[in-house]
């Protein structure tokens, strides 16, 4: 459960760390509030998720989650560059995170 629970605080880590980018520097309320909820939630749920993992593989696997997740967002959604040198990158951050996953006890 842990482990679901912690998969869902990183994608809304994507929902922020996208959301940062609609907000204008917090000047907009819809999508500041809607930003600012997603990163206490996210935060709580990695809090929660922490008191059964390791501290270091949770953190990573969340902060793994919420790049891989934003850049794909950003390559999706803003029309950013999809390389293969950074697809290739996204896809070491991805293995990292499995492994990570994997080793964890």
């Amino acid at each position: 459960m842990s482990w679901i629970v912690l998969f869902i605080a990183g994608l809304l880590e994507v929902v922020w760390a996208v959301g940062l980018k609609y907000t204008h520097g917090f000047t907009r309320l819809v999508p500041s509030v809607a930003t600012i909820a997603a990163m206490v939630l996210s935060m709580a749920l990695l809090s929660w998720a922490m008191k059964s993992l390791p501290v270091g593989t949770a953190y990573a696997v969340w902060t793994g989650i919420g790049a891989v997740g934003a850049a794909i967002a950003g390559i999706l959604l803003l029309g950013e560059s999809a390389s293969p040198a950074r697809l290739l990158s996204l896809g070491l951050i991805v293995a990292g995170i499995i492994g990570l996953k994997l080793s964890a006890h």
